[in-house]
């Protein structure tokens, strides 16, 4: 079985500014369900995930293999432990941070350099009779200080989950987002959905939203058992944070805070998603769509060329590229064509919606919506100047990663006039 890490502290570090422009936004009242998920198997943690890797073989319609000799729950890494059982109020505010986010107060974004301890871990979903493993990564920095709380990452559609939140570039210690927060004392976890990196790609499934916020249920089960941590601060990207808002709706007993980055509510006035329904037929008549060098540039040039470092863009592809050739349709499907997959008034929890200004994504004004119908008066809009959609592999990514410190670090409130 395995045998949860003993607990690692981290040092506390605040950033500063907080000058914020504060408007007053009505929204919709709490509701929410949802049961746990079964508990489930768990493999031991192995090693450095970067030194492995699983390519997904994309061969069209609904068909693609594993690695040459590897059957259906078979290990598939050398090395690897065989598997274990393991028995309100309504107001809000809306805010924009323009230069502010940029002022003195994200200078501390410069956390010590040093390597931040990493451990392999791994969890089952039970799903349609079938056992579906799912790998997980943790950093957790081993410094003295009170533990600032435990950060769950969540991927989109077109990447797994380390190449976005724990990217290793010599000399850019700022390029892992795990890394980055683990030194400033979080206890950092990532993990990859069904059909991407090294999870499962057995199942004949598209792996939409529905099917990987069942993943994160999984995900955050095991994590909530092995830290003891009483629930999670989650930040979702992209389809990400579709993810983790359908999770918050149906599990807001394990959300401590939710972060919600580059996402879209109804998809209205979305560019980028305009075009992508343009190839909605051949979503839908495939499981897997092929990725290549070019398409993941494009995640970075498609609405404002400049606003990351071509250098970093690189090295994220190379990343990529080492565990995927092919990712899930489901994902582009749901957001082509089945939008609103999540209902902002199902969501109770404290909640912050992260906007880069250039994000072709979501309109503002769909966010705005959405934004107004959270039932939580703790609640917050942040616009980031200078970034498009992916905020932390940004040229501005101090700017992000300011964001996100202060909201999970944000106090609860003493009085909530209740």
């Amino acid at each position: 079985m395995a045998v949860p890490e003993r607990r690692e502290v981290g040092a506390l570090r605040h950033l500063g500014d907080r000058r914020r422009d504060l408007v007053q936004r009505i929204g919709g009242g709490p509701e929410h369900g949802g049961a746990l998920r079964p508990e489930h198997r768990e493999i031991p943690e192995l090693g450095d995930p970067g030194r492995r890797q699983h390519r997904a073989q994309h061969l069209g319609h609904d068909r693609w293999q594993l690695r040459a000799g590897q059957q259906p729950g078979q290990c598939r890494h050398a090395g690897e432990d065989p598997e274990v059982t393991d028995a309100p109020s309504r107001r809000g505010f809306l805010v924009i941070a323009g230069a502010a986010a940029a002022l003195p107060g994200a200078a501390s974004a410069q956390p010590s350099s040093g390597d931040v301890p990493g451990s392999e871990h791994w969890t089952v979903k039970r799903t349609g009779g079938q056992d579906v493993r799912l790998f997980l990564w943790r950093r957790n920095a081993r410094t003295p200080g009170p533990r600032r709380g435990t950060m769950l990452f969540v991927h989109g559609s077109s990447v797994s989950s380390t190449p976005v939140f724990d990217l290793e570039i010599p000399g850019r210690p700022e390029s892992s987002t795990m890394q980055w927060f683990a030194r400033k004392g979080f206890d950092t976890w990532c993990f990859d959905c069904e059909g991407y990196g090294r999870a499962d790609k057995t199942r004949p499934v598209n792996a939409d939203v529905a099917c990987g916020a069942d993943d994160l249920a999984a995900a955050s089960e095991y994590i909530l058992r092995t830290t003891g941590a009483p629930k999670l601060m989650l930040y979702g990207a992209s389809s990400g944070a579709l993810r983790a808002a359908l999770f918050a709706q149906r599990h807001p007993e394990r959300v401590q805070r939710l972060a919600l980055d580059a996402m879209v509510y109804t998809g209205e006035g979305s560019p980028t998603l305009a075009e992508r329904r343009k190839r909605l037929a051949s979503f839908r008549a495939s499981h897997r769509r092929p990725i290549d060098r070019e398409m993941i540039r494009s995640i970075f040039t498609r609405d404002h060329p400049g606003t990351s470092d071509l250098t970093v863009v690189e090295a994220f592809a190379d990343a990529v590229l080492k565990l995927d050739d092919s990712v899930p349709t489901g994902t582009y499907v749901d957001m082509s064509a089945n939008l609103p997959v999540c209902d902002p008034a199902k969501i109770p929890v404290p909640t912050l919606v992260m906007r880069g200004q250039y994000d072709g994504i979501a309109s503002f004004r769909d966010l705005a919506n959405f934004f107004e119908l959270l039932p939580n008066p703790d609640k917050q809009f942040i616009v980031m100047p200078g970034i498009a959609h992916t905020s932390t592999r940004s040229k501005n990514y101090a700017v992000a990663y300011h964001v996100i410190e202060q909201f999970f670090s944000q106090p609860a409130p003493v009085y909530t006039g209740a």
